[in-house]
């Protein structure tokens, strides 16, 4: 079976931001009570970055932990000849990795219910979970550069997203010992901003998260969270009233008008077509000029922003751009 790849970025709609706000939150309660409790409180040994799992250490070993560091979930069986060559790569990187994620190695044989549960269709498959969210990673066979591309991805978007900076791992630790986080985070000056945020999301108000997520880049405009969520929540403003059929067709009847195009890119990166968004946006840079010209190249930056800096597609959009514009 060859690799299946699987985007770290879906499509761009309310539900994914509020559900990404919440997780993140969620996670940092859950570390304050493990830390009132006086648990979390020791490092682990590199044996402990592997473990097997079964139903019925499921949500004790993936999804609570998945609230300190990311769980790669390894589904695998004996007689599956794929799963032989994959596994070990997966549990060295594991190690080299060095307590960033954390592998989870489930025998589907013995474990048919979190197979079904996962809508796993052949193995090998590996998912991740992060702060109680799963994300399917890739299935089948897959080479080590394209893993490691993938983990990549993965312990930035635990970290930027959701404040999981991974397990402080020693090597004379005893195996079986409490994990902790390698850098607890503190609750910030801006925490309350974050969270008025989320709560306008969750009751539907745009312009009051929007405020709420400029209130905190006044103050700090490095605030990689406050960023993704501003570009994403004026996204869904721009869009939420648009009519879908009629930006369509502007945009076909008037290819040169820049704000049509600018509408129609819009509906684009909210329905998930990134590569669309981008490329529609490219084009007008290179078709129009002066104000038009800026008002297009703006629109993409701060699609850029939505997306994410290090994604691929970014990264090629950058390069046309820069074609396009010189």
């Amino acid at each position: 079976m060859q690799p299946r790849n699987m985007s770290m970025s879906g499509v761009v709609d309310l539900a994914a931001v509020k559900a990404a706000q919440e997780a993140k939150a969620k996670a940092e309660q859950a570390r304050a009570e493990a830390a009132r409790k006086g648990g979390g409180t020791g490092a682990v040994s590199p044996a402990d970055l592997v473990i097997d799992v079964d139903e019925a250490g499921f949500e004790r070993e993936v999804l609570q932990r998945s609230t300190e560091v990311p769980v790669v979930i390894d589904f695998w069986a004996e007689w599956c000849e794929p799963c032989k060559q994959l596994s070990p790569v997966l549990e060295r990187l594991a190690v080299e990795y060095n307590g960033r994620f954390l592998l989870a190695k489930i025998d589907v044989d013995a474990n048919q219910m979190l197979m079904q549960q996962f809508g796993i269709q052949g193995i090998p498959a590996v998912f991740a979970v992060v702060a109680g969210q799963a994300l399917p990673l890739f299935q089948g066979a897959a080479g080590e550069a394209q893993i490691r591309q993938t983990l990549d991805q993965l312990v930035q978007v635990a970290e930027q997203r959701f404040g999981l900076t991974g397990l402080v791992v020693d090597p004379e630790a005893e195996p079986g010992g409490a994990g902790r986080t390698a850098e607890a985070r503190p609750a910030g000056p801006h925490d309350a901003l974050l969270d008025a945020a989320v709560q306008a999301l969750d009751a539907g108000d745009l312009p009051g998260a929007i405020q709420a997520y400029k209130n905190v880049l006044a103050e700090e405009p490095g605030n990689t969270e406050a960023k993704l969520g501003l570009a994403q929540a004026e996204l869904l403003q721009r869009v939420r009233d648009m009519d879908p059929r009629q930006v369509r067709r502007d945009a076909a009847e008037k290819p040169n008008d820049a704000a049509a195009q600018i509408a129609a890119a819009d509906l684009d990166l909210a329905g998930g077509h990134v590569e669309d968004a981008f490329g529609r946006l490219i084009d007008t840079v290179s078709r129009t000029k002066g104000d038009d010209r800026e008002a297009a190249r703006s629109r993409l930056v701060e699609m850029f922003d939505v997306v994410g800096a290090e994604d691929p597609r970014v990264v090629a959009a950058r390069r046309a751009l820069a074609r396009a514009l010189f």
